[in-house]
């Protein structure tokens, strides 16, 4: 049975057009004028008035991530159910082996994790937390298993590595075609903040998080892996960006030459450091994530950075936790689990606080949420763009039916979102997974049709 969706406007990352779109099975077949009078095996559907997205990729997100002496609220079942109300219909996790564990050890732990549970098409990137010649040889293996990306930390002990293996790293896979994703803070300085607020009888003091990771100590860490990178004549990726310094840093790598590509979150163009001012923990822990949030001159240079094409992508880095969770820190800020969720609200925060406020276009919107993750992760043109032979994943935003916000009212197990009372313009009426539809007016519809995704090298 094929499916009409009548009277929307297509929004791609040039422009947004008046068309219909043909669905046959899992494909677009066409996009544009569309016969009158549909065939009686045809299902017509009227869209008029609301926009037509390609499903939304997040390519940052942590399910069922042991972490902090705890577990992530989000598994891969409630995580990608909250991704599909939230018009994600593709995510990309991060198997993360322990270190000391081959790099197969930890892609069949994630497929266990996650094979079967998803209500979304699901990938993942692999993180890179030990090197040697064993390691470089599983990278082989992890391309022939559709996994193209990777990430590092320049953070956490148990995780980060140091910089001549970094560099070695970039190096083997430059060789292959991948592309490596950081984390960027400054851990030794870090480390040695920490001590001296807890020295001066701050370390039960949420408002200490923020101060034990400022801006200066990213922009640090930005710029000294840019120029490894340099060294390596490789491209990379700067994942969870959150600051003007930062970018600085990276403008200053591309006017050398280099390719860089710039991911940042919901969290960082729409909150600031108040959050943690807070003067109940159970309210101010809840937005400990790192890097922490920050001011508000910054949130407005990432907008400005999606706007000039500077920033590429926004996803969340979604790592949730319930407030009871969050509990574990009190009376020590370092012990507070840090993560915020934000899977399901992405969408309609980027287009309530960035295309309704004049922030960025329509077609910019595509880009960062669709198009560009889909080229940048080796999912384009399968996915990423409403053209015909992609697959039939579209969001349906009504932009008159605004909303207010409530975590009680979310899927995720997180039980609350950062985002709690902002009013929307408009919401997400309905999403189709590859030709199906996948959610209707808030409520998720048919089964877990997730299917794993093998992906490309890097188009973007």
């Amino acid at each position: 049975m094929k499916t009409i969706l009548r009277g929307g406007f297509v929004v791609s990352g040039k422009s947004c057009r008046r068309a219909d779109v043909l669905i046959d099975g899992e494909k677009i077949e066409k996009v544009g004028h569309v016969m009158a009078h549909a065939p009686w095996d045809t299902e017509v559907v009227d869209v008029s008035g609301c926009y037509l997205f390609p499903g939304f990729i997040d390519a940052h997100t942590h399910f069922d991530l042991d972490v902090a002496g705890t577990t992530t609220a989000d598994d891969f079942d409630s995580g990608t159910y909250a991704a599909i109300r939230g018009g994600t219909t593709s995510i990309v996790d991060f198997a993360c082996p322990n270190k000391g564990e081959t790099l197969g050890c930890g892609l069949k732990l994630w497929h266990e994790k996650s094979d079967g549970k998803c209500w979304c098409d699901y990938g993942y990137h692999m993180t890179i937390d030990d090197w040697n010649a064993d390691i470089e040889r599983e990278l082989d293996d992890m391309f022939a298993a559709g996994i193209t990306s990777f990430k590092m930390y320049l953070t956490y002990p148990a995780m980060m590595l140091p910089d001549r293996q970094l560099y070695e790293a970039m190096v083997a896979l430059k060789k292959r075609g991948g592309i490596c994703g950081f984390h960027c803070e400054n851990a030794g300085v870090i480390d040695a903040k920490i001590a001296e607020l807890k020295a001066a009888g701050k370390g039960a003091e949420v408002s200490s998080h923020p101060k034990a990771r400022p801006d200066y100590l990213e922009a640090e860490a930005v710029g000294r892996v840019l120029r490894i990178a340099q060294a390596a004549d490789t491209p990379v990726i700067i994942v969870h960006t959150t600051n003007r310094a930062a970018l600085d840093e990276i403008d200053a790598a591309r006017r050398r030459g280099q390719t860089v590509y710039v991911e940042t979150c919901p969290q960082y163009l729409l909150l600031d450091d108040s959050v943690y001012e807070h003067p109940d923990f159970s309210q101010a822990s809840r937005y400990v994530c790192a890097p922490p949030i920050r001011k508000s001159a910054d949130a407005a240079a990432l907008w400005r950075g999606l706007r000039h094409g500077d920033v590429q992508t926004v996803s969340t880095d979604h790592c949730s936790f319930t407030p009871e969770q969050k509990e574990m820190g009190r009376g020590d800020f370092t012990k507070i689990p840090g993560g915020v969720p934000g899977v399901e609200t992405r969408g309609e925060l980027i287009y309530s606080a960035g295309v309704a406020q004049k922030r960025i276009s329509l077609a910019c919107m595509c880009r960062v949420l669709s198009e560009n993750p889909a080229k940048l992760y080796g999912l384009y043109p399968r996915k990423g763009a409403v053209a015909a032979g992609s697959d039939a994943d579209i969001v349906v935003y009504d932009p008159n039916a605004n909303r207010v916000l409530r975590g009680a009212e979310l899927a995720s197990r997180a039980g609350y979102t950062p985002f709690e009372g902002f009013e929307t313009s408009g919401s997400i009426r309905s999403v189709y997974l590859r030709g199906e539809l996948a959610m209707d007016r808030g409520e998720v519809v048919g089964d877990r049709r997730g299917q794993y995704l093998m992906r490309g090298k890097c188009m973007l």
